[in-house]
This record gives structure tokens, sequence and C-alpha cells, in this order.
């Protein structure tokens, strides 16, 4: 099932004038209105799976969405309880109401706009490459770094600007604004699982392929760096503005270059 020509250009419309909007308010008042946050993670999630809508079925959409959020909340629910396997994470009430007291329900959200934004930006990058036998591998690969790299991007964000959970002492005396390297690995490691199971629904069954890039992808991965970098530079972790600077110049650089291709 998908949905007509003009209902999908409405509502995709829509929900991207309204992503654009929660992302102007939080590039003007990056350390508050921690409910913009969640308007924008849920605008951001629901944008990336209807724009996928234009070659996918809704249900193969709807049961990789559900695959990805179930997957994904099970590692922070797991993690928020017994501090395995991303370490011991505590989620504030600037993430939302939890599911069963266990998972913010931005949580699951979160996974699938940063799971198929990354690959959506995978695609682009890889494009030059999408006719060899391989390809398919080498797009569930990147994809997981691209998740792990959104998450070390993400981290300094979540915590030290919105508060929307912290991270507890551990004996690794290395991490990442309070993440462990395990935290970043077992994104990845978690977005790798994830894509094993979804990628099947994932396949255009029609025959053909297109021959235009899709760019909305890149759009919400820069979208959401942009904020990260402007929210980090009003915390004055100058390291964290670099890092977010250096990843969407290198993806956004190999992105258009693959489009071009």
């Amino acid at each position: 099932m998908q949905l007509s020509g003009n209902l999908r250009k409405y509502i995709f419309g829509t929900l991207n004038a309204l992503l654009g909007v929660a992302s102007l308010v939080e590039l003007l008042v990056p350390r508050w209105l921690s409910w913009v946050d969640a308007a924008a993670i849920a605008l951001a999630a629901a944008a990336s799976l209807l724009g996928l809508n234009r070659q996918l079925p809704l249900q193969n959409i709807f049961t990789a969405a559900v695959v990805t959020a179930a997957i994904g909340s099970a590692v922070h629910g797991f993690s928020a309880r017994t501090a395995i396997p991303l370490g011991p994470i505590v989620f504030n009430s600037q993430a939302g109401a939890q599911i069963f007291s266990v998972v913010p329900w931005t949580i699951p959200l979160l996974w699938i706009a940063v799971l198929f934004t990354a690959r959506g930006v995978g695609r682009l990058i890889l494009r030059p490459w999408r006719k060899t036998k391989r390809y398919g591998y080498w797009l569930i690969g990147f994809t997981s770094i691209l998740v792990a790299a959104f998450d070390f991007a993400l981290e300094p964000w979540a915590w030290h600007v919105k508060h929307l959970w912290l991270w507890e002492p551990t004996k690794l005396t290395v991490n990442w604004n309070g993440a462990t390297p395990l935290n970043f690995l077992v994104w990845g490691l978690a977005a790798l699982l994830i894509l094993m199971f979804i990628t099947p629904s994932l396949i255009k069954k029609q025959p053909g392929s297109s021959s235009t890039p899709d760019f909305h992808p890149l759009a919400l991965w820069l979208g959401a760096l942009l904020i990260f970098a402007v929210g980090s530079a009003s915390a004055g972790l100058w390291w964290s503005v670099g890092a977010d600077a250096v990843i969407a110049g290198a993806t956004g650089f190999f992105a258009v270059r693959g489009a071009k291709w």
C-alpha cells in the first residue's frame, strides 16, 4: 500500500514544515523547551519514514520501523536497568514519559529517525557502487558506522545541553562526555543487528531503479548536526562543536559527491 501522490506530498510537506519550525526554535533557544525536543524527534521519525513511501509500501516501512523501535528500545532499556550493554545510563524527565517505567517514549522514535536517516545518507555516499554485487553489505556496514557517528555527535547535546539522560561513572577512564567507547560500539552493533532484520523489507521489489538521488535524509542529518553544534556552543563544549563540524563536513561532502556520480 502506498499513499496517493498528492496526499503523500501534502503530509510530507506538512511534516517537514513543522520540523523546520521546531528546528528553528531549537537553534534560537538551544537550552530550553524540552517539549520541542520531543516534537522534533517525533517529526523527524515520521518524515524519514514517509519519505520511504515514495519507493516502498507502507506495510514494509511499518514492519521495519517496529523492529527498529523494539530493538533500539530494548538496548536502552536493558542499559537503564542493568548498565548492559551501553553502560550505566539514567534517563531524566526531560526525555519524556517512560514506557513500562524503563525507557522514555522518545527513544524508539529516536532510533527510527537516526537509523533511517543514516541509511539514506549512506545510500547517497555509496551511490557510485549501487550496481555492484556487494552493495547491500556495504550499505549495512556503512549505515552502522554512521549511526555510531551520529550518537557521537548526539551525546554532548543530550547530556550537557538538554539533560535528557546522564551517564554514571564507570571504571573506564576514557569517555566522551560521560559515554564510554563501548556505548558507540554498541550503537553501531545494534544498528547492524536491526539492519539484518529489516533490510529485506527495505528492498524495492518493483523493476527498474530510481535515477534521482534523495537528498531528504541528508537534510535531516545536517539539520540535526547543526542543532547539536549550536547547542554545544551555547554550553561552551567546543570540542563537541568541532566534532559536529567534522562529521557534517565529511558526510555532506561525500554524500553530494556520491549523488553526482
